[in-house]
């Protein structure tokens, strides 16, 4: 029996070491998961949203602003300025071995573009496409352009497709959407699991708790933790010959989801914490406790009764715990 006491021995100063790197890592995971989604979601929205738009719109642009100036015909090849209707066009760069290149642009494009401070490193285009797609993205799709222009047509867009989605023919839309990706195999479980939750986070209809509980379930001696949604249905209240209650067990660690239960009223016990930190005790998997719950027995001490919700309508042999 000696040897597994001094291996004991010798792992006990481990042991505030390993609890300081484990409340550190807990001070820093929360933050730090929280920097990790949001930028995974901007990533995500820039890769397949704002990348899209920003180029269907140079290219737009670069449509617009083309004045169609493709060459002079006459001019030397070693002159690399030309003037037409008082418009001041410049050569592009040789091509590829040296060749003149016939193509011309607007000084004040070329300018722009072949500025050291806008190159930043990078080869000047040798193409009139490549010219104008640089001066489109130094002129007018700049950083401090783009991200106030896209955030506001984006809300717009949100908006307007709510709007739609609220009507009558938005909802059928919708709905026939949904039917049609619900007969997609492997497709449908995915969506189906994303929309329950896009459903519950997005969702206009808010679901209004009135207090926390706690119920012997899913059999006698384990207790959970469960949020009040109402009374349930009638029906179910005569055949329990009590009052009964709508409650939702939510699942750890993600408390979106769970089981809704209709359970006797004289069955579930009232406690003493908010919705929040239900919600918290829920999350962190019984970790955190609220302070109000927290209690050292001493030796000796007796836990107290706590009561069970009793109707005062109801005959007090009813209330009685089972």
């Amino acid at each position: 029996m000696s040897p597994p006491t001094s291996e004991k021995k010798r792992a006990e100063p481990l042991r505030p070491f390993r609890r300081a790197v484990v409340r550190g890592i807990g001070v820093i995971l929360p933050p730090l998961l929280t920097i990790v989604i949001f930028v995974w979601v901007g990533s995500t929205v820039n890769t397949y949203v704002m990348q899209p738009v920003k180029n269907v719109t140079r290219q737009i642009l670069v449509w617009t602003i083309d004045d169609h100036v493709k060459n002079f015909p006459g001019v030397p090849p070693n002159v690399y300025l030309a003037t037409k209707d008082e418009t001041k066009y410049h050569r592009l760069p040789p091509q590829a071995g040296g060749r003149t290149n016939p193509l011309w642009v607007p000084e004040s494009v070329y300018e722009l573009v072949t500025d050291p401070e806008n190159l930043a490193g990078k080869k000047i285009p040798t193409t009139r496409k490549g010219i104008l797609e640089r001066y489109v993205d130094l002129r007018y799709l700049t950083p401090q352009i783009v991200i106030p222009v896209f955030t506001c047509i984006f809300i717009l867009a949100m908006y307007l497709l709510g709007k739609f989605l609220a009507a009558r023919v938005g909802g059928m839309a919708v709905a026939g959407l949904d039917k049609g990706i619900e007969r997609l195999p492997l497709i449908r479980n995915v969506y189906g699991s994303v929309k329950q939750i896009t459903d519950f986070v997005f969702s206009g209809t808010n679901v209004e708790y009135t207090r926390v509980i706690a119920v012997e379930y899913p059999r006698k001696g384990i207790w959970s933790l469960g949020l009040v949604t109402g009374e349930s249905m009638l029906e179910i209240a005569v055949a329990a010959k009590e009052p009964v209650l709508s409650v939702l067990i939510p699942t750890s660690p993600a408390p979106f989801t769970g089981y809704t239960l209709t359970i006797k009223k004289s069955e579930a016990i009232d406690l003493n914490i908010t919705i929040d930190q239900a919600v918290q005790f829920i999350v962190s998997c019984g970790v955190v406790i609220p302070p109000q719950q927290l209690r050292s027995l001493a030796e000796g001490d007796e836990i107290p009764d706590v009561p069970r919700i009793v109707d005062n309508a109801e005959d007090p042999d009813a209330s009685e715990t089972c």
